[in-house]
């Protein structure tokens, strides 16, 4: 498909006529949330993070203790929160400022 053959669409925001899957690319990336450590890394699903401090995980009776390992991590979709699995402790999410990237 040539790009003479592409449908324009008026994108309201700009106020200019673009290409539509130009405007879906854009839209996309308005949707994804930066997600990122205590140090300013960025996270991604799957990441490994550490603990930076000593966490009491409410309704557990269980602390997570500074420098514990956190295998496979997901994104939740808000700026500051990840969900995470540990041993004996089910939905665990904990906020991004409190995690260091592997």
């Amino acid at each position: 498909m040539s790009s003479s053959d592409e449908d324009y669409v008026y994108d309201e925001e700009s106020g200019e006529w673009m290409a539509a899957s130009e405007l879906a690319a854009k839209r996309a990336a308005a949707d994804t949330v930066e997600v990122r450590d205590a140090v300013g890394n960025l996270l991604a699903d799957g990441d490994q993070v550490t603990l930076i401090k000593d966490l009491e995980v409410k309704g557990a009776g269980q602390t997570l203790k500074r420098g514990t390992l956190i295998k496979s991590i997901r994104l939740t979709g808000d700026s500051q929160e990840i969900d995470c699995r540990f041993d004996g402790i089910k939905g665990l999410v904990l906020r991004a400022e409190f995690v260091r990237k592997r």
